[in-house]
C-alpha cells in the first residue's frame, strides 16, 4: 500500500485492485479520492489487460461515505459550487455502475452513506460478516441523492424506503437479505472470496462478459414485448458469429481450454 495515497492502484494479472486509501478516515470520500477513483476506474475500463476490477478498502473500513470536514467546508459554499461538487461524486458512481468490465466489491468492514452507494454501483458484492451498513444521510440533516438509483436497484424500493428514512444500521447478514451484497463470510476470508470471483470472471469469454453486462443493465424493468424479443435475437445471433464464441464452443468439444482463459 502506497501511503499518502488516497487510492491504491494495483495490477495483478488481469484483475485491477483499487483499493481505498484513506484508513485514518475510515476510506470516506473527499475531492480528491473522489478524482482518484473515478480516473482509475476509466483508465481500467480503457486497458485491454484488465478483465475485472476489484474494489475494496484499507485498514477496518469499507468506506464510511463522505468525510465531514470535506462537507462542512461545501456546506459553506455557494449552490454551484455545491452543484459541481455533487456532480463529481454522481460522476464517479456512474463510472463504476457503466464500466463494460465487472467490478467486485471486497467489503472489508463499514459501508455507511456514499459507501453504500459505491457498494450497489458495482456488479458483485462480497461482505465481510463484520460489516455494518447504514444510510446516515438524514441523521445528518442531508439526502441519500446522488446514492440512490442504484441503492434502490439494489435493495429494492420498500427496503430503501424504511432506511433512507430512519438511518438505521443493519449488519451483513441483513445486507444479504435485502439483496445489498450476494455473499457474507468470515472477516479473514473475505479477500479471498471476492479474488475466487474474480478469477470465475476471468475464465468466462471476456466479449461474452461485458455483453452480459450490458443485457442486465439494458432490460432490466423493461417490459417484455416483441422489440425487447427481437432484440434478444439480435444478441445472440450477433455473438454467435464472433471469434470468441467460436473459439469457446470448440474448445469445449475438444475438450481443451479456450485461449482467453486467465488465471490470475
Amino acid at each position: 500500500m502506497t501511503p499518502n495515497t488516497p487510492l491504491d492502484v494495483a495490477l495483478d494479472g488481469a484483475i485491477a485492485r483499487l483499493t481505498l486509501n484513506r484508513p485514518d478516515m475510515r476510506n470516506a470520500f473527499d475531492d480528491t479520492l473522489i478524482a482518484a477513483l473515478t480516473a482509475a476506474v476509466r483508465s481500467a475500463a480503457d486497458d485491454p489487460q484488465v478483465r475485472v476490477l476489484l474494489l475494496t478498502g484499507a485498514g477496518k473500513a469499507f468506506c464510511a461515505g463522505g468525510d465531514l470536514n470535506w462537507m462542512r467546508k461545501m456546506g459553506t459554499l455557494t449552490a454551484a459550487d455545491n452543484r459541481q461538487d455533487a456532480t463529481r461524486l454522481a460522476d464517479m458512481l456512474n463510472a463504476v455502475w457503466t464500466c463494460p468490465k465487472p467490478v467486485v466489491a471486497c467489503v472489508n468492514g463499514d459501508a455507511y452513506a456514499g459507501g453504500m452507494g459505491l457498494v450497489a454501483a458495482c456488479d458483485i458484492a462480497v461482505a465481510a460478516d463484520s460489516a455494518h451498513f447504514c444510510l446516515s444521510e438524514t441523521r445528518l440533516g442531508l439526502l441519500p441523492a446522488t446514492i440512490s438509483p442504484y441503492v434502490i436497484r439494489a435493495m429494492g424500493e420498500r427496503a430503501a424506503n424504511r432506511y433512507f428514512l430512519t438511518a438505521e444500521r443493519f449488519d451483513a447478514a441483513t445486507a444479504l437479505r435485502l439483496g445489498l451484497v450476494h455473499e457474507v463470510v468470515p472477516a479473514a476470508q473475505a479477500l479471498e472470496a471476492a479474488e475466487a470471483l474474480c478469477r470465475t470472471l476471468c475464465a468466462n469469454g471476456p466479449g461474452a462478459v461485458q455483453a452480459s453486462k450490458r443485457l442486465v443493465r439494458d432490460f432490466a424493468g423493461q417490459p417484455l414485448d416483441a422489440a425487447l424479443i427481437a432484440d434478444t435475437v439480435e444478441r445472440i445471433a450477433a455473438i454467435r458469429s464472433t471469434d470468441e464464441a467460436r473459439e469457446g464452443v470448440t474448445a469445449f468439444l475438444e475438450k481443451r481450454e479456450p485461449a482467453w482463459r486467465s488465471t490470475p
